[in-house]
């Protein structure tokens, strides 16, 4: 019984997962952390909290697989297998994670220095104006393929640095390391202040605003720009390849770490998305749709990034990216701010007990606006609201602003694209809900196409980690695991689309620049 763990660390919680030969979860651990949200616009993680649950869930994870007395099935390729040994061997390990949340550490005593600046904050939206009015801004996009915005790792660094007494100090003499959450991960996972392996991935250095994507090398004007060390920085590997083994205490044998990816370049490999024109959305805490553009990155002209997906050998493979801030977590607010659903599960039956939103909509800039408008500014705002508007109507509009949020990235990408996009495919926790799907092939106008497994983000880590091993022996087999499990086809007229779209519009411009002044 050969698997490979993969770990997922995300923005709220912190998983892993065995993944079989024919690409299913066999055992599965999850643990949540805290948020913390010190003024407006301020979003935190407690790095060590997110390590020890990450390693938990681990621990859990493999205990739950070897602790099993008796014969358990493992999905194959044809019939399932019975194995009656509880005799199991890990042959890589993948990890995901959530990108551009920026951790800094002492490299002597494996401590950060800082709270992680999570990559929804916006507390340095003005320092990203005061580049942009200095002329910066296509530069950066040039070498980086992204637009410059406090979303993306080296504003948050650089505030760290500024703000914590003595750190800029101690970076330039090499006493401190920053990462993403991959590099923290693969830090404390590598012996930590004991001689750590400090590395990143092609696709997490991308996301960073320091990371040149034409090189695929850390770019030196960028660096000096952003007034960042050289110092501080990981080495950039490939997405699929050893880069060290685990401490032998941590799960009683060393294992390899054998791929790396940003959650949503991960997901993009996990949905299969290995040939150019193939486009996929994660419906996550936000929602992130990625198009295959092959082995150029391709410049947008609608306000989409272009981001390395992945590398395998020298080889790196591009997409074109849109990014909505608030997808699941739009859900987790009517959750946990406003208390009209107790659970996640609830949203659909509550939102389809009416037949409609009643002309209300729900714009969630709870943390700005991503593609395509790209506005720190704007904040969260509910219109059309009267005396009939129920609960109901708030938890449809809220899964109606999910999606009318996502297509509005889908027509940036078609138009970059130059071509008709035929279908999305669609995963991450979100798309189990079928009102969320059908809305948007309803908003989109074409097919969403969710397939059997939705941990894609997971299994695309798996996946780059077995490519690694030898567990897979090619991207052809991944390929070939992929399944669908339902087909959203458009219900509704491209004139109600475009009267649904005219109207979304409207109620976006109400709540952009809000807090600008």
């Amino acid at each position: 019984m050969q698997y490979i763990l993969s770990l997922d660390q995300g923005t709220t919680s912190s998983r892993a997962m065995l993944f079989d030969h024919a690409g299913a979860v066999v055992a599965m651990e999850q643990a949540e952390f805290a948020q913390i949200y010190p003024q407006p616009g301020w979003v935190e993680h407690d790095a060590q909290e997110i390590w020890q649950s990450q390693l938990k869930t681990a621990k859990n994870c493999l205990k739950n697989i070897s602790n099993q007395p008796v014969a358990h099935t493992i999905r194959a390729q044809a019939d399932p297998v019975l194995i009656a040994s509880p005799k199991f061997q890990v042959l890589g390990i993948g990890i995901t994670n959530q990108r551009e949340t920026t951790v800094l550490w002492d490299r002597r005593t494996g401590q950060p220095l800082a709270n992680a600046i999570v990559w929804q904050d916006r507390r340095t939206a003005a320092r990203c104006d005061e580049l942009r009015s200095l002329g910066h801004a296509e530069l950066i996009q040039q070498k980086t393929g992204l637009v410059l915005d406090a979303y993306f790792s080296a504003t948050k660094l650089a505030w760290l640095l500024d703000n914590i007494p003595g750190a800029r100090a101690r970076a330039d003499k090499g006493e401190l390391a920053f990462g993403t959450m991959d590099s923290w991960l693969i830090w404390n996972l590598t012996g930590g202040h004991r001689g750590g392996v400090h590395v990143t991935d092609a696709s997490n250095a991308s996301r960073t605003l320091l990371f040149n994507i034409h090189t695929l090398q850390w770019d030196d004007e960028l660096l000096a720009l952003f007034n960042i060390p050289p110092s501080l920085l990981p080495k950039v590997v490939a997405s699929s390849g050893v880069v060290g083994q685990t401490d032998a205490a941590l799960f009683g044998a060393p294992v390899p770490i054998a791929g790396i990816a940003g959650d949503q370049q991960a997901a993009t490999f996990g949905q299969a998305c290995l040939k150019p024109g193939m486009a996929k959305n994660t419906y996550g805490t936000g929602c992130f749709m990625l198009m295959n553009t092959g082995s150029q990155p391709v410049a947008s002209s609608h306000k989409l990034l272009s981001t390395v997906g992945w590398q395998l050998g020298n080889k790196a493979t591009y997409c074109l990216e849109g990014s909505v801030f608030m997808g699941g977590a739009t859900i987790q607010w009517l959750r946990d701010g406003l208390g009209i659903i107790q659970s996640a599960t609830e949203v659909q039956a509550l939102a389809e007990s009416v037949p409609d939103s009643g002309d209300m909509y729900l714009v969630p800039a709870f943390t700005g606006l991503g593609t395509p408008h790209w506005d720190p500014y704007a904040r969260g705002a509910m219109l059309g609201i009267t005396r009939g508007t129920t609960r109901a109507h708030i938890a449809r509009a809220a899964l109606e602003a999910i999606a009318l949020q996502s297509a509005d990235v889908f027509t940036a990408m078609s138009q970059d694209a130059g071509f008709a996009l035929s279908e999305l495919r669609a995963d991450g926790g979100a798309s189990a809900n079928d009102l969320l799907m059908q809305m948007q092939a309803d908003f989109s106008g074409v097919p969403v196409v969710r397939p059997k497994v939705l941990e894609t983000t997971a299994l695309g880590a798996a996946y780059l980690a077995g490519l690694a091993v030898g567990f897979w022996s090619s991207v052809d087999e991944i390929a070939s695991q992929w399944q669908m499990d339902r087909r959203f086809e458009p219900r509704i007229s491209a004139d109600d689309r475009a009267v649904k779209l005219a109207r979304w519009h409207k109620a976006l411009a109400r709540a952009k620049a809000w807090a600008a002044d």
